[in-house]
């Protein structure tokens, strides 16, 4: 039985070629700003930093000897070390839930509000285009004071809501949540607008209620939003330093000082910049690790519900 043999393909033409050539040049002529800012400000600061956490560098730049894994074995034998992680981990736990649920909640109600859409987006927007210091600021002098705040004023208590071990990260945590739960609501607002309306009309002619409806079509339909939040909410919260930093300062008796402000403390107070990059690396493996699980997680689940 006689076998045919595909011709080759035909070789593009020289012109198309020069012209596909040209493109490239010139794509990487458009590119080159970004990929110059990306490798100086993004990369190379990687790579700095990677390297001083193998060496004994002060702040002054001075005493850059070498010394291998020494600052990380330092970090893991560090017990102020591993309680600002615990307490950066507290906060991830305390403030993640919250403000995923408020912010499916905030959108469900205004995306079923039909009067003054644009109010109430604004409010629960508005904290977040805040910058933190303001938020700090407003916190600390206006709702948290002991004998004059809102909270006390108003409940007839004398707390100290900021200066008790007991009550400073749960105050921490509420502030956190009222001023980045705009951010999350308006993802969802976004993504129930994208949500088919037919999709509904059939279920309430099939008798489905409005519970049933939430259950099986919004929230289904809601959940690449939902992996998505949840990802970068526990980034966020991983990385928070700066409302702790002005309103706490860590305290009391270290209660709420997260991670990165013991390293900026050890670096720029201490001056063992070495030391501190060690510790800065620790975070950047948990992140990375906590990343990872959790994309996992929504593919697995999605790829399950497909």
């Amino acid at each position: 039985m006689a076998t045919t043999v595909a011709a080759p393909a035909a070789a593009p033409p020289a012109a198309e070629v020069k012209v596909r050539r040209a493109w490239t040049q010139h794509g990487l002529l458009f590119v080159a700003p970004f990929l110059a800012v990306y490798l100086a400000f993004l990369v190379w600061p990687v790579v700095l930093g990677l390297r001083m956490s193998l060496s004994s560098v002060n702040i002054a730049g001075t005493n850059d000897a070498f010394v291998g894994f020494a600052n990380y074995a330092e970090a893991f034998g560090d017990p102020r070390m591993w309680r600002s992680l615990w307490n950066t981990l507290v906060f991830t736990a305390l403030s993640t839930v919250p403000l995923v649920l408020l912010g499916l909640a905030f959108a469900l109600l205004v995306h079923h509000l039909r009067f003054v859409q644009w109010l109430w987006r604004l409010s629960f927007f508005g904290p977040f285009l805040l910058p933190s210091a303001v938020v700090s600021l407003l916190w600390l002098q206006m709702i948290y004071p002991p004998s004059y705040g809102l909270i006390n004023g108003t409940l007839g208590i004398d707390v100290l809501w900021l200066g008790d071990p007991s009550t400073a990260m749960w105050s921490v945590v509420l502030t956190t949540v009222w001023w980045t739960v705009g951010f999350n609501f308006l993802l969802y607002l976004a993504a129930l607008q994208s949500i088919p309306q037919h999709l509904y009309e059939a279920a309430a002619i099939d008798g489905a209620n409005a519970w049933n409806r939430l259950r099986s079509i919004t929230l289904p339909l809601l959940g690449r939003t939902t992996a998505l939040i949840v990802v970068l909410q526990l980034l966020a919260s991983l990385k928070v330093f700066d409302q702790i930093y002005l309103m706490t300062g860590g305290g009391p008796q270290d209660s709420t000082r997260p991670i990165i402000e013991y390293a900026y403390d050890v670096g720029f107070t201490g001056y063992r910049v070495g030391y501190a990059s060690a510790v800065s690396y620790i975070l950047f493996a948990i992140i990375v690790v906590v990343s990872l699980a959790q994309l996992r997680l929504f593919r697995k689940r999605a790829e399950g519900s497909s």
